[in-house]
């Protein structure tokens, strides 16, 4: 019993040890900015499911690990310091924020440049997610509005 235990934890310790790192980790002066505007929510290392053309036959997509900042001006998915999506209120692109059960969708652009970023909350909370995510995006165009 206790062998076993042992060799469990020694699996354990050695899938963390040689494991992929961490995606959570912001160049100095990113996470410097994301401290200034406030952090809303934070998820590290979640899986999401990036889809280019989605609804389209030519959809293709793909899971990637990632981590995702939410302030009240900025939603980012990035792994370390290579951004794979950043809104902010200069954002000009169409930004829509969807949820399907415990799923949240980013779907950003349209037509044929369409993208979807879509991912389960670690902590379950979908329905907080989308609220905050909503936010931004409405304070986004708010932007984008006063600019015309």
């Amino acid at each position: 019993m206790v062998f076993m235990r042992m060799r469990r934890l020694s699996l354990c310790l050695t899938l963390v040890a040689c494991g992929a790192e961490s995606t959570a980790t912001l160049p100095a002066d990113m996470e410097a900015r994301v401290a200034r505007e406030g952090v809303v929510r934070r998820a590290a290392d979640a899986t999401f499911r990036y889809t280019e053309a989605p609804g389209r036959r030519s959809a293709r997509w793909e899971d990637r690990r990632a981590s995702i900042v939410v302030t009240p001006a900025t939603i980012l998915i990035h792994k370390n310091a290579k951004i794979g999506l950043e809104v902010t209120p200069r954002t000009q692109r169409e930004v829509a924020i969807e949820r399907d059960g415990r799923r949240v969708r980013l779907r950003i652009g349209e037509g044929r440049s369409e993208v979807l970023w879509s991912f389960e909350p670690l902590d379950g909370d979908a329905a907080g997610w989308a609220r905050d995510l909503r936010a931004v995006i409405t304070r986004t165009r708010a932007a984008d509005s006063s600019r015309h």
